[in-house]
């Protein structure tokens, strides 16, 4: 399994619906709005470095309102 955080700056006025699209995402084990440099947190749970581009590039990035993602992979 791969762990992964995935940092997420977001334009808009509905952080509540960000987060539930978020969570909406098959990997995603945890999600929380935080304050400072970025808008969100997501931890997510995979079987490959390639799911976790899946879920950073194609699916978090294509979420109304997200601009930026930054994803570190844990390792332990």
């Amino acid at each position: 399994m791969v762990t992964a955080y995935i940092l997420i700056k977001a334009n808009t006025g509905e952080a509540d619906r960000v987060l539930d699209d978020i969570f909406a995402i098959d990997g995603v084990l945890d999600a929380h709005i935080v304050a400072g440099d970025v808008d969100f947190i997501a931890k997510i749970e995979v079987d490959s470095p390639q799911a976790v581009k899946d879920i950073a590039a194609d699916q978090i990035q294509a979420i109304a309102g997200v601009e930026d993602t930054e994803t570190y992979i844990s390792m332990d």
